[in-house]
């Protein structure tokens, strides 16, 4: 016999389980073994495994900073550590000019840097470039390295510039100031240089040195920031995003530097001085959607760099004053209890519904949980290093607490089943009446669930938001659990002769569900008995309508006139 469409369907189904469980671990292994930023063990938050502590102090020239400052800086930097919110990093402020970050894990160099730095972004055009020498030429003809330029020199253009890009800003003590920059002398200080003036500068690994124009744009017209691999070059780079001013001012200057002789046709991204790149350009951009790219940017500093300019320069500049290491405040006893209560409430319910209510039924719930569950831990491990999110012992409580909002999905979906037994359907008609009629239910109650995650997502405080998320994450997972899962096996267990038939084990037994007709026209009378059958019987008579109930009585009131008048006829 050809296996019916809907089974067909299920086994579908079910493969693309097995195969989209077979790619979450591929990833996962990709990322441990190739990109060597995966884990196999979610990421613990600070109450669990400890973490650094960086403690910042304000720099202020006038007192201390004022407290809308120190909340700006505050936000900034939350930002910057935990963009998404579900790192459990926890940013406050100590005093009137110290913030405390504490970070799960060992805080590297580069986080410590996305925290500390102040990232003012600058655009410039390039006017000159060339190799890091540093010589002067004086008036005698003799080259010496390292001079002071003569305080004589013509330090006034000589024609007023006409744009960022026009040689007329290079002064003669400019261009002597420019062959005796030092690259690698640390008094150097471009960030401080006038927004309104040339600049005099290197790039950030000091390969070489330019001339650049008075600021065009500045970070204030980065609307967004983003890093990804261009696949086109297979190398990192940041995307940015301008406003609809900065948009219109980036396609007025790429029309002018469009098609220039190099390097007057190049645009440098300056942050705090030092040129991040300088890319020449290659197209004339209207749509406000540039990208940085080159020498020096990789994976990491890309990412870096997209956080700086998305998230927006400090208004203070901070120095760090401690950096410690601090213990968990809960410790993996506490971690161990609560994965020990996880594992009582499932081993409870597991009882519940294989001994007293559902029989074997209830091993297609247990069955549901475990996928469940390596769902959620594969999840956990790729969230962990792709969106640095650590599980805290709210988090943990997220997922005790779905395993009861789960039981109630079953109980929605099974109980429907039964209810279609009672009214007289075939068990394998009663599973897609059922299940079409659950998954209504389920829908509407786990959507109420995911929004109520979402607000308190949203609203709540930075250390509810890890059991957010993982309250939205498993109801999510338990809706598809539900569609990939628990219907398609329900679908081919009903197949079998042991639940087809509707064994006394099953959980689907007809009989012991009370059903009192088999069909809209074919009733039986109840059977008066106590227990737990005659409450199902019960159940079953409150579902009749009033002309069900009147036809089954008036089935009966014949069947009782007529072994009356057989009575009467074998006395006669």
């Amino acid at each position: 016999m050809a296996t019916s469409t809907p089974a067909r369907r299920a086994w579908r189904v079910l493969t693309g389980l097995l195969v989209l469980t077979a790619v979450l671990f591929g990833v996962n292994a990709l990322g441990v073994h190739v990109v060597k930023g995966g884990t196999w063990v979610p990421e613990l938050a600070l109450d669990l495994q400890g973490g650094t502590q960086i403690i910042l102090e304000a720099q202020t020239d006038n007192g201390e900073p004022s407290a809308e400052q120190m909340t700006q800086a505050v936000a900034i930097i939350r930002q910057r550590v935990d963009a998404s919110g579900v790192g459990e990093s926890e940013i406050s402020t100590q005093g009137g000019k110290n913030i405390v970050v504490q970070i799960p894990g060992n805080a590297d160099e580069a986080t410590r840097e996305r925290i500390q730095r102040s990232a003012q972004l600058e655009l410039r055009a390039v006017i000159y470039a060339s190799a890091p020498t540093n010589t002067f030429v004086g008036e005698d003809g003799e080259e010496t390295p390292y001079p002071t330029p003569e305080e004589s020199l013509n330090a006034v253009p000589t024609a007023e510039p006409s744009n960022g890009s026009d040689p007329a800003w290079v002064t003669d003590k400019l261009w002597a100031q420019f062959n005796a920059y030092n690259c690698d002398d640390e008094a150097n200080d471009p960030s401080s240089a006038p927004a309104d003036q040339p600049l005099i500068t290197c790039d950030v690994d000091n390969s070489a040195k330019y001339i650049l124009g008075p600021v065009e744009m500045d970070g204030s017209s980065v609307d967004d920031a983003t890093n990804g691999m261009d696949p086109q070059r297979g190398t990192w780079s940041v995307n940015l995003r301008f406003d609809a001013e900065g948009t219109k001012t980036f396609g007025e200057i790429s029309q002018r530097l469009y098609g220039a002789q190099s390097p007057m046709n190049q645009f440098a991204f300056v942050l705090d001085g030092k040129i991040i790149s300088a890319p020449s350009m290659d197209a004339i951009i209207t749509d406000g959607r540039p990208s940085i790219s080159g020498q020096g940017i990789d994976q990491e500093t890309s990412k870096l760099l997209a956080d700086q300019l998305k998230f927006g320069a400090l208004p203070l500049s901070f120095e760090v004053v401690s950096s410690d290491t601090i213990s968990a405040t809960l410790g993996s006893q506490q971690l161990q209890s609560g994965l020990i209560a996880g594992l009582i409430g499932l081993a409870l319910v597991a009882l519940y519904v294989v001994l007293i209510s559902y029989r074997a039924l209830g091993f297609v719930i247990i069955a549901s949980l475990v996928v469940m569950g390596v769902l959620t831990y594969i999840l956990l491990c790729l969230l962990s290093w792709r969106l640095g999110y650590r599980l805290s012992l709210a988090g943990v409580a997220g997922l005790i607490v779905t395993i009861g909002f789960t039981a109630d999905s079953f109980i929605v979906y099974f109980e429907r089943i039964r209810d279609e037994l009672r009214d007289g359907k075939g068990i394998i008609a009663a599973v897609e009446d059922g299940w079409s009629r659950a998954k209504r239910t389920i829908y509407i109650s786990k959507s109420i669930n995911i929004l109520a995650a979402v607000v308190l997502y949203i609203l709540a405080d930075a250390t509810v938001k890890g059991f957010a998320f993982t309250l939205g994450l498993t109801t999510v997972l338990d809706v598809l659990i539900f569609v990939i899962f628990t219907h398609p096996v329900m679908q081919l267990l009903v197949r079998t002769p042991f639940f087809g038939n509707g064994h006394p084990l099953s959980g689907l037994d007809p009989k012991a569900l009370g059903s009192v007709y088999t069909a809209r026209s074919s009733f039986r009378t109840p059977v008066a008995s106590g227990g737990r059958a005659q409450r199902s019987r019960g159940e079953a008579e409150r579902r009749q309508t009033i002309a069900e109930r009147k036809a089954a009585e008036a089935a009966a009131q014949n069947a009782s006139d007529k072994g009356a008048s057989r009575a009467e006829e074998e006395n006669a």
